[in-house]
């Protein structure tokens, strides 16, 4: 069995890291009062004493300030850091992605021109015909009913989920399911289960909860399941995040067996399961195992599945599919952010995605991008760099060896017009240096096979850092 961590971090600190979170997204700004030590007590179901603690850590660490029978406020931002580590993760993830480089391996996105934009103007224009008045129209806060009708027969025809419109919620792309989610679920010090390594994006978002992320380690063999079932035991968390399908950045698929046994293992110990599958459309060869969902009999998995990668990403649609009665639940979360998703891309989605050359589109892409790995992995077998091939999916999840600094070898690579993603980014415990993410998805052939550039780079970078 796993073992388990022998020192939590003591309540105080965790108090603490909940202050200067919101501190930080700037949910409580400079000089703004904060709470007194009784309500926050009250919020967070915890002693005054420990909050008392956390506010005078707090203002020995020069973050907030005391006026005299006023209580404690934000310090101005000359006196703090310009960034917790909260953050830091994220900022410079986007910062990557904002460098403009050549060879492009840090965007798991689909290269544009691998899109069917040439097409998307005669659906525009039949959405239009159809529906004059949509641009004077909201959606309805679940997203279109035409659309949710749709879905509903789609999954059950592709895989067998028995469903009704009024359990599927359209949402502006994964990363807003996942915040709803959060949001309605997560309360600070909630214990969170989430794979090791995992979405950057899914990270932060917890953690702005305020929760506390115990991580699972994903392997090409999946999940270990007694590690799992000890986790669930011991921590009583309130949900486990999966990307079972491709997963970011890994690219490994969860067998089938372990699938059915995770929501056993969810029922038993009342925690939910939240599978985001954002890939699961995107295989070489073989139909991946159907969704988690599938064996679920009890409301404990909430599924989420994007179309924006490989569909349409400006169009930014994902749906959230659950049980009552958390779907009504989820609905008033999202009333709360934006009061429904834009009508006008729901229906343009909707009309392409019923089309005949939807499917044409799916199999020439599989196609293009499973060349594009192919290649890339060609370029990289000289490096003497480990990774597992995976069997859809944008990225090669890469080891490489110890005696290379992930930060240094990017600097030098941005260099030569190279940009790939460091592992730590991925990694809630900040640990994973010697792994770096390779999107093959963005750059297209071309600049790959031109004069094997990026690979002669790579395998020079290599040789002087040695």
């Amino acid at each position: 069995m796993a073992e388990l961590k022998s020192k939590p971090t003591p309540l105080y600190k965790e108090v603490y890291d909940y202050i200067l979170n919101r501190i930080v997204r700037e949910e409580w700004q400079e000089h703004d009062k904060l709470p007194s030590v009784r309500d926050l007590a009250n919020t967070l179901s915890v002693h005054r004493l420990t909050v008392f603690k956390a506010y005078q850590l707090l203002k020995d660490d020069g973050k907030v300030y005391v006026r005299d029978k006023s209580g404690y406020f934000v310090q101005g931002h000359a006196e703090t850091r310009e960034f917790s580590s909260l953050f830091e993760k994220k900022s410079r993830l986007s910062e990557i992605h904002r460098i403009p480089v050549t060879y492009q391996f840090s965007q798991a996105l689909i290269d544009p021109n691998l899109l069917p934009n040439h097409y998307f103007s005669a659906y525009v224009k039949k959405v239009f015909d159809l529906y004059p008045k949509v641009l004077g129209t909201y959606s309805t806060i679940q997203g279109d009913e035409e659309l949710r009708a749709t879905l509903a027969g789609y999954f059950f025809k592709r895989h067998g989920l028995d469903l009704s419109a009024d359990e599927l919620l359209i949402t502006s792309g994964a990363q807003q399911a996942i915040h709803l989610i959060a949001q309605l679920l997560i309360k600070p010090r909630d214990i969170v289960l989430l794979e090791r390594p995992s979405y950057s994006a899914a990270i932060e978002i917890f953690r702005s909860q305020g929760a506390k992320i115990i991580p699972v380690d994903i392997t090409k063999e999946g999940y270990d399941l007694v590690q799992v079932e000890a986790y669930m035991k011991a921590y009583k968390p309130v949900l486990f995040y999966v990307n079972p399908t491709f997963q970011n950045p890994t690219g490994y698929t969860v067998p089938a067996h372990q699938r059915k046994a995770l929501v056993e293992l969810a029922e038993k110990y009342r925690c939910v399961l939240v599978e985001d599958d954002t890939y699961f459309d995107i295989y070489f060869e073989k139909e991946p195992p159907a969704p988690i969902f599938k064996y679920d009999s009890e409301g404990m998995v909430v599924y989420i599945r994007s179309f924006s990668k490989y569909i349409a990403p400006g169009l930014r649609i994902a749906a959230i599919v659950c049980r009552q009665p958390l779907m009504n639940h989820l609905l008033t979360a999202k009333s709360l952010t934006d009061n429904g998703s834009p009508l006008l891309n729901q229906k343009i989605f909707l009309h392409y995605f019923t089309s005949a050359r939807m499917q044409q589109h799916l199999e020439k892409l599989r196609i293009a991008l499973s060349i594009r790995k192919e290649i890339l992995e060609s370029e990289l077998k000289n490096t003497g760099w480990e990774w597992t091939s995976p069997d859809g999916g944008l990225n090669l999840w890469i080891k490489i060896p110890t005696s290379l600094d992930t930060n240094e070898l990017l600097s030098k690579v941005l260099e030569n017009s190279i940009s790939f993603v460091p592992g730590i980014i991925f990694d809630p415990l900040n640990e994973l240096q010697s792994y770096i993410r390779l999107s093959y998805s963005f750059i297209n052939e071309q600049q790959l096979r031109e004069g094997r550039g990026s690979s002669l780079i790579f395998q020079k970078i290599i040789l002087d850092s040695k």
